[in-house]
């Protein structure tokens, strides 16, 4: 009999199958990509604000909420499902459209949040973040006694 070693082509090279290279790219995606429950963003530095862009496809404007709390802005929106409440028959012959809670919260350490404006317009959530004014540190000098 012979066996077959699984193998990953990288730039032209074929490797073996290392379980810890496999392993640690699969902790990364998991921890640095936003999960199956989260929303995709982009952040923009305009400047003298942030533009903060969220996709959220499909929501209805009453369904998205957003919430500062001290230094926290979250943002979070709920789809029902049309299937559970509609479709007793079982009509569906495959149903992959997620439903349920989506949230992501940021920082806005820096952010001046009494000037904080959010639109939503064909599935993306915009908000703009004034940048605070950043304080001059003073400079004076000591006496020595």
């Amino acid at each position: 009999m012979f066996s077959l070693t699984p193998y990953v082509r990288r730039r032209g090279d074929i490797s073996l199958f290392d379980p810890f290279r496999e392993f640690g790219e699969l902790q990364r995606r998991f921890f640095d990509e936003p999960s199956f429950g989260a929303f995709k963003i982009d952040v923009k530095d305009n400047g003298g604000e942030y533009l903060l862009e969220a996709d959220l496809p499909g929501f209805k404007k009453e369904d998205i909420s957003i919430d500062v709390s001290g230094d926290r802005l979250v943002i979070s929106a709920e789809r029902h499902s049309e299937y559970e409440e509609n479709d007793k028959k079982g009509n569906y012959i495959k149903c992959e459209r997620s439903y349920g809670s989506f949230s992501r919260s940021f920082d806005l350490t820096g952010i001046r949040q009494d000037g904080i404006r959010a639109a939503y317009n064909d599935g993306v959530l915009t908000l703009t973040l004034p940048k605070s004014e950043a304080e001059a540190p003073q400079s004076r000098r000591l006496e020595i006694e």
